[in-house]
């Protein structure tokens, strides 16, 4: 299968590059700085004469607060750039996959949200990333997966990033991880992820939404005391709750997400702690070194 990465210098993006590339010709691979996607005349210019069989997008401006201060270059990059996507597949017949967001629910059920919950968006980041869900429909085969709370990192993909990395790094540092105590979340491994997306793909499995999560919950305080936990760390930690932070964009309070559509597929993702132990493992004699280091 001839295959285009977009978002590809990104976490999400080397890893399904990494991924992808075991079994299946990788035709383009760009990043932001090579091809931004809002930018219609340079998505034709670049993707259409490798003729892509699939398209997978994982391409977002998603710096959640900073979304709330540029709200056009948002609704650019997370849903206009969607729709150059969906076009340009279309005009080939290619399978167009690409990654949403948790956020956009508005956070207050009480049970993990499945694909049959209406969206309830909260912030500019949040209904930007769900005109990218609509404009995707519009590719003849599009593959919508949700994820949240991503950890992990591909190989050769760059050091790891976002909050779960924030609060690796900082513990073992010896520091004091600032975490919410009042945020619910499924926590999802990088290559959990990349490997359902292929599952589905190869298996053609029926084409919509999926929420492609790790399996469970848990409030990110639960987070980082299991990753302490993992990592033989005193679990220390400044537990603060979404009100007192007074962040510019609105998060939901939960935003855990079924994976049970996936499993009735046939694709089993492993629990969240199973997958955070995997990947510390993954890394082996690096973080063992460093703590040594530090007692």
């Amino acid at each position: 299968m001839r295959i285009a990465v977009t978002g590809a210098r990104g976490q999400l993006g080397a890893a399904l590059v990494h991924e992808f590339a075991q079994a299946h010709q990788i035709v383009a691979a760009f990043g932001r700085a090579e091809l931004d996607i809002s930018d219609d005349a340079k998505v034709n210019a670049l993707l259409s004469p490798v003729n892509p069989e699939l398209i997978l997008n994982a391409a977002a401006f998603t710096d959640v607060d900073a979304c709330e201060e540029r709200p056009v270059e948002a609704l650019e990059s997370n849903a206009f750039g969607v729709r150059a996507l969906a076009r340009l597949a279309q005009a080939h017949g290619a399978t167009l996959v690409h990654y949403s967001t948790d956020f956009v629910f508005d956070g207050n059920a009480s049970s993990p949200y499945t694909e049959e919950d209406p969206p309830g968006p909260r912030s500019v980041y949040a209904a930007s990333k769900l005109l990218g869900e609509w404009f995707a429909m519009d590719a003849p085969r599009a593959y919508v997966l949700r994820v949240e709370s991503l950890f992990g990192q591909a190989p050769g993909g760059g050091p790891p990033k976002g909050s779960a990395a924030g609060i690796m790094n900082t513990l073992k540092a010896g520091g004091t991880p600032k975490v919410f105590e009042d945020r619910t979340i499924t926590p999802s491994y990088l290559l959990d992820i990349t490997r359902a997306t292929r599952q589905l793909v190869e298996s053609k499995a029926p084409v919509g939404l999926y929420h492609c999560v790790n399996t469970g919950q848990c409030t990110w305080v639960e987070f980082a005391r299991e990753m302490a936990r993992l990592l033989g760390l005193e679990p220390r930690f400044a537990q603060v709750r979404m009100a007192d932070m007074k962040l510019p964009a609105s998060r939901p309070m939960f935003c855990a997400l079924s994976n049970d559509k996936l499993r009735h597929l046939g694709i089993e993702m492993p629990r969240w702690q199973d997958s955070l132990k995997t990947y510390l493992e993954s890394l082996g004699h690096e973080v063992a070194h460093e703590i040594a280091d530090r007692q």
